[in-house]
């Protein structure tokens, strides 16, 4: 791998905390998840960051979070947030930090995984389902332009997706698409 640190994009639900966990259990780094960094460096859980100071304040904070694990980021993989690549600059960094891997599902998939999550500020309220159609179809050009290898999770199980992920760190990619 050209850099150090995995770092994996892509749409709440698509998998990212859940495959970045295992993947870093799998290499023996550690795992960082930005949300997580977020919550901790603001002193509130995400919920209330965008209830009480908006999603704007709540974009600012990843981007701080992200220009500090770019002095202190090594070996480790990271989970980003879904809106994490929507700031150019935030692209900037995570590419200066590591390899930036887009993980991939289909929209009826990721909104079967979220049909009982709460806690998501952007995947609550009565229009839940046309809300996330929405975002979805917006941020997948910005998913598929920040990423430097596009991994398609569909139908595929952990252990798989794992096995193609270990095959790109190990062979020092540039940007490539595993659908080519």
């Amino acid at each position: 791998m050209k850099k150090e640190a995995v770092i994996l994009i892509g749409f709440m639900g698509c998998g990212k905390s859940t495959i970045g966990r295992k993947l870093a259990g799998m290499l023996g780094y550690p795992f960082l998840d930005t949300d997580t960094l977020i919550e901790e460096y603001c002193g509130k859980q995400i919920p209330a960051i965008f209830a009480e100071d908006g999603e704007a304040a709540f974009r600012q904070a990843e981007t701080e979070v992200l220009c500090r694990l770019k002095e202190e980021a090594g070996n480790c993989v990271i989970a980003t947030g879904g809106g994490m690549p929507l700031k150019e600059e935030n692209v900037r960094y995570m590419r200066e930090i590591g390899t930036v891997f887009f993980l991939e599902a289909e929209i009826e998939t990721i909104l079967e995984r979220l049909k009982h999550d709460t806690q998501r500020p952007l995947a609550s309220g009565e229009d839940r389902e046309q809300r996330l159609r929405r975002l979805y179809a917006e941020r997948l050009p910005v998913y598929k332009a920040a990423a430097e290898v596009c991994i398609n999770t569909e139908g595929r199980g952990f252990y798989d997706i794992l096995q193609e992920l270990e095959q790109y760190i190990g062979k020092n990619t540039g940007a490539q698409s595993a659908e080519s």
